[in-house]
Parts: C-alpha cells; sequence; structure tokens
C-alpha cells in the first residue's frame, strides 16, 4: 500500500505499536524509579514489557503469570543468594577461581533451578522471571527491600498494560478488536 509518499504495511504498523507500547511500559517504571529513586527499572522488566505488547493475550501474559513468575524468580534469588553468597555481588573484582566467584554461580545455578522449578509447579510460567531471579542471586537487586521494589515495578507494568488494553477496547472501532491500545 503506498501512502503519503512511502510505502506503508499493516505489519510495519503493529511493529511500530507494540515497539512503541514496549517503551510506554518501561518509561512509566523508568519515570516512577527516577522520582523515587528506588530500583524500579531493571534487566527482566524489558522482555516482560515486550511480551505484554506483542502478545497481549497469550498465556505467558496472563497478569497472575506475569506477577506470579516474578514473585517465584525473586523469592529463589533471595534464598540462593543467603545460602551461597550473601556477602558477594557480580559486579565485584572476583578473581579467577575464587570461592566468591564459585559461590555466585551456585546461587545463580540454584535460583534458576528453583525458579523453572517453581513456575512449572504452579503454572506460572513467564521466562523473564529467569531474568529477575539472576538480578537477584548475583547481589544486583538482593535485599528484601530491593525485592519489594522488583515486585512494585512488575505489578505497576501489569496495571498499566490492563488500564491501556481496557482504554484500547473502549474506542476500538468493531472490526480492530485486537488493538490493545488505542494508537
Amino acid at each position: 500500500m503506498f501512502c503519503g509518499g512511502a510505502y506503508w504495511h499493516p505489519q510495519m504498523h503493529d511493529a511500530s505499536r507494540n515497539a512503541l507500547l514496549s517503551g510506554v511500559l518501561v518509561a512509566v517504571t523508568g519515570a516512577l524509579a527516577w522520582i523515587t529513586g528506588r530500583p524500579l527499572i531493571f534487566p527482566s522488566l524489558g522482555p516482560t514489557a515486550y511480551v505484554l505488547a506483542v502478545r497481549p493475550t497469550a498465556p505467558v501474559a496472563q497478569p497472575r503469570r506475569v506477577v506470579g513468575g516474578h514473585a517465584i524468580g525473586v523469592a529463589a534469588g533471595l534464598v540462593a543468594i543467603s545460602l551461597f553468597s550473601p556477602d558477594v555481588a557480580v559486579t565485584a573484582d572476583l578473581a579467577p577461581l575464587s570461592s566468591s566467584g564459585l559461590r555466585l554461580a551456585g546461587s545463580g545455578v540454584l535460583a534458576t533451578v528453583l525458579t523453572g522449578g517453581g513456575m512449572l509447579a504452579t503454572d506460572l510460567r513467564h521466562a523473564p522471571a529467569c531474568a529477575t531471579t539472576l538480578i537477584v542471586s548475583l547481589g544486583l537487586l538482593s535485599t528484601l527491600s530491593d525485592a519489594g521494589a522488583i515486585m512494585a515495578a512488575v505489578a505497576v507494568l501489569v496495571a498499566v498494560h490492563a488500564v491501556g488494553r481496557a482504554l484500547g477496547r473502549a474506542v476500538a472501532s468493531p472490526r480492530s478488536d485486537a488493538t490493545p491500545w488505542p494508537w
């Protein structure tokens, strides 16, 4: 289709809209992080925002799976770091073959196993939560306060997405039911 001097394709529009939606979702938590000074933006929010934007009706995007998966990841990460390396973070200058490096690796492995098993056992599968568990278990955000911030950010992300979808459905024309947001 030719539109305004350039070729336009509906899939290009969907891709642009989905990319923008992912950014809007992360921008909300980023703004809250900036306002509060709390770690409300972290690497695993990007993949979660992407899943919500691109596959809003997929099982992996269900709010209970998103929040539940991240909660399992946070809990598993806290357990693992407390058992293996409460005094070490991956950002430390770790010598090759050091016991600190081995403890961090063990923490990450245990957290990943616990997270995967926990998500499967509870049917709360959300792959980005495996990144959350590493963020916690490797000492990047590993305090109870950080855990609360992680869960608050995930809840905000899910809530903003739900509000956006509801607004999108309210203003969508009958033939554009699948449009997750009004733009």
